[in-house]
């Protein structure tokens, strides 16, 4: 008989058995858990799972919101994806499903509190979902989403798409006593559909960057994503380095 799984409740809070659970090992481990190691130095960490992870969940998050709401237009559903995919949003819904206890954590780590930080659960949970998807096809991570993320899809909020600029000067006035400024990074793409990337910065700290058809649709779905990871974060809170693609 086979032995039992040490993240058997996991996987039943995910919905999910893997055939393959080393793959959902390696999504938990932190690297500062893989740094402390001294017997098995090939133990890989996360991140490369949340890299691939992040692009999953993109994908099926934008699938689901084009077939959810038809009528929306190609940026609307771009700031509609970054509130469903903010570090906020993820790390609430793996909070939620008690991911911080299953994590590998370094001891440094785990005397900061790492178990409950918004940016370690957001990026588990993108890194299970990458895991997911190795061991089980698109198909298992469409339905994980849909299980996991499926109600803050069916109510994500629609008003005030195109006034997130207001909205992130409000609340990074409040937080971090500090304006935000736009900057174009590049021009993408020849003069007749020409795309723009812009970065949004606070005080010295770029919070996130993206790609629209004008400046003005960069520069507001820049504006959403740095909202949403600004009231995810403490106050005063570093933003992670990897910024959302739009």
């Amino acid at each position: 008989m086979a032995e039992p799984s040490p993240f058997g409740e996991l996987e039943t809070v995910l919905g999910y058995t893997f055939r393959d659970r080393s793959v959902l090992e390696q999504a938990l481990r932190h690297a500062s858990w893989c740094n402390e190691q001294t017997i098995d130095k090939r133990l890989e960490d996360n991140e490369r799972l949340e890299f691939l992870g992040d692009a999953v969940l993109d994908l099926v998050v934008g699938h689901r919101l084009m077939t959810r709401y038809p009528q929306l237009a190609e940026g609307e559903l771009s700031v509609t994806r970054a509130q469903v995919v903010s570090e906020a949003g993820l790390s609430e819904v793996a909070a939620q499903l008690g991911l911080g206890q299953y994590l590998m954590l370094g001891k440094g780590e785990e005397k900061s509190g790492g178990r409950t930080k918004a940016s370690i659960l957001a990026d588990a949970f993108e890194a299970i979902l990458a895991a997911v998807y190795l061991d089980g096809g698109f198909n298992a991570a469409w339905d994980m989403v849909g299980r996991l993320l499926g109600q803050r899809i069916e109510t994500v909020e629609f008003k005030g798409f195109y006034d997130f600029k207001t909205r992130l000067q409000e609340t990074a006035q409040a937080r971090l006593k500090a304006t935000p400024t736009y900057s174009v990074v590049s021009e993408l793409g020849p003069d007749h559909d020409k795309r723009f990337v812009v970065a949004v910065t606070i005080g010295t700290d770029e919070w996130a960057r993206a790609v629209g058809k004008s400046k003005k649709e960069a520069e507001q779905m820049a504006a959403a994503e740095a909202h949403f990871r600004l009231e995810g974060s403490n106050a005063g809170q570093r933003p992670k380095a990897k910024p959302k693609k739009a």
